[in-house]
């Protein structure tokens, strides 16, 4: 295998030209700079080979030990795999073979109008008595439901993108390096105003600071980690006691984004609205990289099936046209 740090060097180089293409590479970058280390630790000679992939995916760090994880993992490794050849033609490219196809989007569990009710109620009723928590998390939650913001979305807003005057949020260089910005409901705009006012009252608020913020100890006015708010919402989750209707473990915080965009089609499709236009909309608000992956809930979620199967029955119907005439 190549001497010690050399694929550490590679690593660096295939991020780094990716990167000035546009690429964020966050996650996977972190994954390549793994490989790197435990390739380079092994100090072999040659080329890297598919063994040595395949031992490293198997390292799951959060012990899933489940082949869908390794495959995920194994993926990563072929974009670079494919760079490195032109430097070691013999190199290995790993591919669906391995672990199998990696499963596509599992169904999301879509929230009830009930159950968003709760969700916000028992946000509300978080400890301690007179201390921001509550306030941060009812209203955290309330406008990831109400917007389908993603949740690294939520908590990275600073105070200057949350404009509740003209009632508007600017989303910045977000999960594929977009910015845009989403009009809100005046009832939005009402919920985060009152917040804005709570948090001004415990923290010294300025335009760079974040919206949200933490309330205890050292994170007192300061960002909120995502791992931080899942570790809420599970509490919360747990406590309210739902029913999965989902294909995952259990419902998530992200399904408040899936739950948004059902609801919104639901509704277009009651006002008669012509979907496929509207669509693009929704793409563009949700940020979606492909248009592909706001059609997908039309054919995975129940909710909108009916939708899609009276979209097919109406291009059924249709009159065919004789060009022989």
């Amino acid at each position: 295998m190549n001497a010690p740090a050399n694929i550490q060097s590679r690593v660096q180089a295939y991020l780094a030209e990716r990167r000035r293409l546009g690429f964020q590479l966050k996650y996977s970058g972190q994954a390549l700079m793994s490989f790197a280390r435990y390739v380079d630790a092994l100090d072999q000679a040659g080329p890297l080979t598919l063994d040595v992939m395949i031992e490293w995916a198997r390292q799951d760090q959060q012990g899933r030990h489940r082949p869908e994880t390794w495959a995920r993992r194994l993926k990563l490794l072929r974009p670079f795999a494919r760079y490195l050849q032109q430097f070691e033609p013999e190199t290995a490219v790993p591919d669906e073979s391995v672990f199998g196809p990696i499963p596509g989007w599992l169904m999301p569990h879509i929230y009830r109008d009930r159950e968003i009710v709760d969700l916000l109620a028992a946000a509300r009723e978080l400890g301690p008595a007179g201390d921001l928590r509550a306030a941060t998390y009812e209203t955290l939650f309330g406008l990831m439901a109400s917007t389908g913001l993603r949740l690294s979305e939520a908590v990275h807003l600073l105070d200057a993108d949350v404009d509740l005057t003209l009632g508007l949020l600017t989303v910045r260089q977000t999960k594929f390096n977009k910015s845009r910005q989403l009009p809100l409901h005046p009832s939005t705009t009402a919920a985060l105003l009152s917040y804005r006012q709570l948090r001004n009252q415990h923290v010294q608020g300025t335009p760079e600071a974040p919206f949200f913020v933490g309330t205890r100890g050292k994170r007192l006015g300061k960002k909120l980690s995502p791992r931080q708010v899942d570790r809420v919402f599970n509490q919360v989750r747990e406590q309210l006691g739902w029913t999965n209707r989902g294909a995952h473990d259990s419902p998530r915080i992200h399904d408040l984004r899936h739950t948004f965009a059902v609801r919104r089609v639901m509704l277009w499709h009651q006002q008669g609205t012509d979907i496929d236009q509207a669509m693009l909309a929704l793409s563009t608000y949700m940020g979606h990289a492909k248009i592909s992956h706001t059609y997908w809930y039309l054919t995975a979620v129940p909710e909108l099936m009916a939708v899609a199967a009276g979209k097919f029955e109406q291009f059924a119907q249709t009159k065919e046209v004789d060009y022989a005439q």
